[in-house]
């Protein structure tokens, strides 16, 4: 198949509260170097609404929202094969040491951003002692999405604007 291609670090600070959990970063997101660099993407937005803000636009302003809302962002695939973006794509992929990064941050709640983020989550950490909940994927391919689902998810943790 093709080359081994690498995601990206978890974002996060000691404080953090949430984790976000998505499969693996787009051929977009992989091109501007963060998590959810498609513009079309409903993370950033869908956020933003939740806290009563505008959505974030550059690598920086997100950085500086998600350490002052308390969420880390990682993808549940630290590095696979894969051609596009699609989720059906990722092949012979590294699981992202959840464990590891849970003694480093305290979080009361994971979301796993869509159907894959999830069945790998769950194949590989079902029993990992903190609660998570899987939402639609915020990809602009999925037509399921519900914003109503990641408030009632982000409200666990969160107060909204």
């Amino acid at each position: 198949m093709g080359p081994i291609i690498k995601g990206f670090e978890p974002f996060y600070d000691k404080s953090s509260r949430l984790l976000v959990l998505g499969s693996f970063p787009s051929v977009k997101s992989r091109a501007v170097e963060f998590y959810y660099g498609n513009p079309q993407n409903r993370f950033w937005a869908t956020l933003a609404e939740f806290f009563g803000e505008s959505a974030p636009l550059v690598v920086e302003d997100k950085k500086d929202f998600l350490i002052k809302r308390k969420i880390a962002l990682w993808d549940i695939v630290t590095e696979c094969e894969i051609k596009g973006s699609k989720d059906s794509e990722i092949k012979n992929y590294k699981v992202a040491d959840v464990q590891n990064l849970l003694q480093k941050v305290k979080v009361g709640l994971i979301i796993l951003n869509g159907g894959k983020a999830y069945e790998i989550f769950t194949k590989n950490y079902a029993d990992i002692g903190v609660t998570y909940v899987k939402l639609p994927s915020t990809s602009p391919a999925n037509t399921r999405f519900s914003k109503e689902e990641w408030f009632d998810a982000l409200s666990r943790v969160f107060k909204r604007a």
